[in-house]
């Protein structure tokens, strides 16, 4: 097995490379405590309770303008921040930072997106999680599009931890150039990393109280004040949203295990489970309470298989779903379609452009579906 060479040792340090750790998982995929088989629950996965997974009320309707005025005067309160989750190295996208990708035109890109939804609700920061492999594109981004309009100091970079990739017998990966295979190990690191940078405690001393945390390609995970409402109305520590599932789906859903109502992602279903037993599954999006974020997370590690320059390599990751299992939980059901949509993942190149004009009417009103 060859070692790391000590430059990339450095370098893997600077973004919290915790070898000790990494050595026990090299053990454990060796002698098999970490496999495909260990990722699965080891108890009956049952749907939720009826009641448990709310809907986004009508418009028209009462609770829609509660819910709507609550979270307009937290947002206005100035209590609420987004967290973009941006540490991936967007594979389907060529390996490019998916965030400088232009969407409508060569400024508005994912995260000139972004900004520009957090522009129009005032001044909401933006956090954005970065990896190793997106952490200094991002900065040059923001720097060359002076932060898309908003001021210095509501935005801030942080960074998730790196780990090195594996073989199926335990031995580090080595790449074609004699390298070691870095990666980001999963958005599980979100809280610690959050917390762990100092920024939780400056979003906190800055009067900030919520925390909405979506991918980066999810372009309908934008600000929105009904579901902020209902998080704040809930009285919980987390709400989850979930899309109704369509043909082909896949994604972890919320199940009742152990006593609990809490997120399972795909990787943990036993063989042979039928998920469809539960109609709606996770989008990633996620609102928080900022001040129940203030603690350690004991989360699960996984066993994850990716193919790179055509080997077969192991990678290990925790989620950051499986919070719901730490935190008091709200689960609701968000829209899927039309301008109003949550979930628009964008996830390769194909997908973008099918998606242009519904990403236009979404961001500037039905006379922007033909924009470039």
């Amino acid at each position: 097995m060859r070692p790391l060479h000590e430059q990339q040792r450095r370098d893997l340090q600077r973004y919290g490379f915790d070898e000790e750790l990494q050595q026990r998982w090299q053990k454990d995929v060796a002698e098999g405590r970490l496999s495909k088989a260990t990722n699965a629950v080891s108890g009956d996965l049952l749907a939720p309770s009826p009641g448990t997974v709310h809907k986004q009320p009508s418009r028209a309707t009462k609770a829609h303008a509660e819910l709507e005025q609550l979270g307009l005067e937290a947002i206005r309160q100035g209590e609420l921040g987004v967290v973009v989750l941006n540490g991936g190295m967007a594979t389907r996208f060529g390996g490019v930072v998916k965030g400088t990708v232009p969407v409508l035109s060569s400024s508005r890109t994912f995260l000139g997106l972004s900004a520009e939804d957090l522009r129009r609700h005032g001044e909401v920061p933006l956090y954005c999680m970065n990896s190793f492999a997106t952490d200094g594109a991002t900065r040059a981004h923001f720097a060359a599009h002076d932060n898309f309009g908003l001021r210095e100091d509501a935005v801030e970079h942080f960074t998730q931890s790196v780990a090195v990739r594996m073989n199926e017998r335990g031995e580090l990966l080595t790449l074609e150039s004699g390298e070691a295979s870095p990666y980001g190990p999963g958005h599980g690191d979100f809280a610690a990393s959050f917390r762990g940078c100092g920024a939780l405690r400056r979003f906190l001393e800055r009067g900030g109280r919520y925390l909405l945390v979506r991918n980066v390609d999810n372009l309908g995970a934008r600000v929105d004040p009904v579901v902020l409402g209902h998080h704040i109305q809930s009285g919980c520590e987390m709400t989850v949203e979930l899309a109704p599932k369509w043909p082909d789906d896949v994604g972890g859903s919320p199940f009742r295990y152990l006593g609990r109502t809490q997120l399972i992602e795909q990787l943990r279903y036993p063989e042979g489970f039928d998920p469809d037993i539960v109609e709606v599954f996770n989008t990633n999006t996620f609102t928080f309470s900022a001040a129940a974020l203030d603690r350690d997370f004991d989360l699960g590690w996984y066993y994850v298989e990716k193919e790179v320059e055509g080997q077969k390599a192991v990678q290990v990751e925790h989620l950051i779903g499986e919070m719901t299992t730490h935190l008091s939980t709200s689960f609701l059901q968000v829209r899927r379609s039309g301008a109003r949509s949550r979930f628009l993942p964008v996830k390769t190149p194909e997908d973008l452009q099918a998606a242009v004009a519904e990403i236009g009417a979404m961001y500037d009103g039905e006379s922007a579906a033909e924009a470039p």
